[in-house]
């Protein structure tokens, strides 16, 4: 079951609270929404080191994963929010393929809501060749 987008948003609102983001001031919140109600969330995490910032997307789906989800224990990720301050956000490139990593473990195509107004997208419009193990060799 699909929550409710505004739900999902809200969450991720909530969430974007919590972001560690001192050098950009551009606090960032996902929700992850799997078929058992299961909901998981996070915020990005900048490093003064650039490169080891952690988006919101990625660090919600590590928690996800860390805290047991994987394949079918919470029937796959059904949807996913990604909320920022006042403008409409969609998962950047290195995120698309950590959500379609983990919705792959669920064999799900997951709603994407980018922000409360923002488009409705599946993830495979995001990423519509997502790199998976078939890549691999």
């Amino acid at each position: 079951m699909t929550p409710a987008r505004e739900a999902l948003t809200t969450a991720a609102r909530e969430a974007a609270a919590s972001a560690y983001a001192p050098y950009s001031r551009f606090p960032v919140g996902a929700a992850l929404a799997f078929a058992d109600g299961t909901l998981v969330t996070g915020a990005n995490v900048e490093n003064a080191s650039y490169g080891l910032s952690l988006c919101a997307e990625t660090v919600a789906a590590a928690k996800a994963l860390s805290e047991g989800g994987r394949g079918g224990t919470r029937g796959g990720l059904v949807a996913v929010a990604v909320v920022g301050p006042d403008r409409t956000l969609t998962p950047c490139g290195r995120c698309r393929q950590v959500l379609a990593e983990l919705a792959r473990l669920g064999g799900t195509d997951p709603l994407v809501w980018c922000g409360e107004d923002g488009p409705e997208l599946r993830l495979s419009e995001l990423l519509p060749h997502a790199f998976g193990p078939g890549s691999l060799g």
